[in-house]
């Protein structure tokens, strides 16, 4: 371990290791008894999704994203997820039997022009949420978009904006051991690449995969596109950074001005015709976040404000795990963070960024293959030697936090972590394997429902409280009331409303831009 790293340790004071934050987002769909993709509305007992705190849609309104605070202690977090899970999944049980599905991985999924859009309202900020999602169908592909993940946002007392793209640097280096140890996508529904070439093998009579893969959600087949292939994005500095999403944000992109903002009979196919709508349509395994106030855009916040977090996006959903994920893996992931935050990080070049995706594309679709090696440097390095070399340098980190809090979870989870490298069979995509071949025919679909009424189980056999029902009841009326106060508020028609948003070099003033949500 460098002596930079041992002096930042010995640096860190116990209030600002238990002053960590950590909040989840998770996305999951909505399923029928039989496996195919639940097609009715967002139900409205779940409240409003564009105003709820803690329920609301991503991409498809059969799409949920369960939302928690960002909370002080690992267990209070997970506390937190569970609890909303519990509140949807009885919801859901009265709405046919829905369930969510477990799988970072589609369900049998219907045609792509089937895939319901998530709807948010009539007010000008619904209707653009909606807007963007059907730009992101027209650009994307609607299936793409029904690939779902956990978002891990973490922040610490007194980092800056530099320390955070630091941490972000380093993450990008590092994140090919997070696919090794957390990826749980390594087969998918073969409905998910119907028509597009994919390169994968057959496996059973529904089931595509690659015998060595990670996360097929985070290779080629995921979130990728030509387009964004062509963003050169620095991750040197908040100055660079946003320079970068402002050129994409403004850059005309020939694909999307052929098709236009609206169709011929008026209605609207995208935002806009640049070559992202707005900043969240940036894909990236991580990101640097800031808060928004009431009518700014993101971009906005990052310049005026500086980071205040970082979003984790590669986590896959563990099919095992009821809610998704487990204590242990956020106690590792609050570790690692640590590392990326606290070790030495060098500026970033375009060819060590191509690297770093090649590394990406690697770990995912072979990140089990005995001897695989990556790129470091402009040398080949044994993945397992690197992953190994970066768990060494985290011990005195988690010891720090076992120190702090007065556990020895963190040191539990890192040794665990240790022997995972050198158990290939033990990571969470071969269990997947595994399972599929041992009880269900090689079935992808079969393995994932019978996983997803094994969570919804779980979930309905812990205890629930009519005051914890009355409270969700009563947030789910809150928002709906919410949402109707702000349809009755707007008064700009919506061209007017969606040119003045889109203005990103605009300074927004009250009544510009949304009073509720970001698009």
């Amino acid at each position: 371990m460098t002596s930079h790293l041992q002096q930042k340790i010995r640096t860190l004071s116990a209030s600002r290791l238990t002053g960590m934050r950590r909040g989840i987002e998770k996305e999951g769909l909505r399923v029928l008894p039989t496996g195919g993709l639940a097609l009715t509305p967002h139900p409205l007992a779940l409240g409003s999704a564009l105003t709820h705190p803690h329920i609301t849609t991503d991409y498809s309104e059969s799409q949920i994203e369960l939302i928690t605070g960002a909370r002080l202690s690992v267990q209070e977090c997970l506390e937190e997820l569970t609890e909303v899970h519990q509140f949807v999944l009885r919801t859901l049980s009265a709405q046919g039997g829905e369930m969510l599905w477990v799988s970072s991985m589609p369900c049998g999924l219907p045609t792509d022009e089937t895939i319901p859009i998530a709807r948010f309202g009539a007010s000008n900020v619904g209707r653009a949420k909606s807007v963007y999602r059907m730009g992101l169908g027209h650009r994307y592909g609607r299936r793409m978009q029904t690939i779902s993940g956990i978002h891990y946002n973490w922040s610490m007392p007194g980092v800056t904006s530099d320390e955070y793209f630091a941490l972000i640097r380093n993450f990008r280096r590092q994140a090919f051991l997070l696919l090794y140890l957390f990826g749980a996508s390594p087969a998918l529904c073969d409905c998910f690449v119907q028509g597009r070439e994919h390169g994968l093998q057959r496996l059973g009579a529904d089931a595509l995969y690659l015998p060595h893969a990670t996360s097929l959600r985070m290779g080629r087949l995921g979130y990728q596109s030509d387009a964004q292939a062509t963003l050169a994005v620095s991750y040197n500095g908040l100055e660079g950074y946003a320079d970068s999403l402002h050129e994409a944000l403004t850059r005309p992109y020939l694909a999307y001005e052929a098709l236009g903002v609206r169709n011929p009979g008026g209605d609207y196919n995208q935002l806009g015709t640049s070559l992202l709508q707005i900043e969240n349509e940036f894909y990236g395994t991580i990101r640097p976040k800031r808060t928004v106030r009431p009518g700014e855009r993101p971009l906005h916040a990052l310049r005026d404000r500086g980071v205040e977090y970082v979003e984790v996006r590669l986590m896959d959903l563990d099919p095992f795990a009821p809610v998704g994920i487990e204590a242990p893996t956020m106690r590792l992931l609050d570790v690692f963070l640590l590392h990326c935050l606290l070790s030495e990080s060098p500026p970033d070049t375009p060819a060590e960024i191509a690297a770093l995706k090649r590394n990406q594309h690697l770990t995912a679709e072979r990140g089990r293959e005995p001897g695989l090696c990556l790129e470091r440097g402009g040398q080949q390095v044994p993945l397992v030697e690197w992953g190994a070399q970066i768990l060494s340098e985290c011990a005195p980190i988690a010891a720090a936090l076992d120190a702090a809090e007065g556990t020895q979870a963190h040191a539990a989870v890192l040794h665990a972590a240790q022997a995972l490298l050198r158990q290939p069979d033990a990571t969470p995509s071969a269990r997947v394997l595994a399972r599929m071949a041992e009880a269900h025919g090689q079935s992808f679909t079969h393995f994932a429902l019978t996983q997803s009424a094994a969570a919804r189980d779980a979930l309905a056999g812990l205890p629930w409280s009519g005051a914890q029902q009355a409270r969700y009841e009563r947030m789910a009326a809150e928002s709906l009331a919410e949402q109707k106060a702000i349809e009755a508020a707007d008064t700009l028609d919506f061209e007017t409303w969606r040119e003045r948003y889109m203005a990103i070099d605009a300074v927004p003033t009250p009544g510009d831009a949304p009073v509720a949500q970001t698009v």
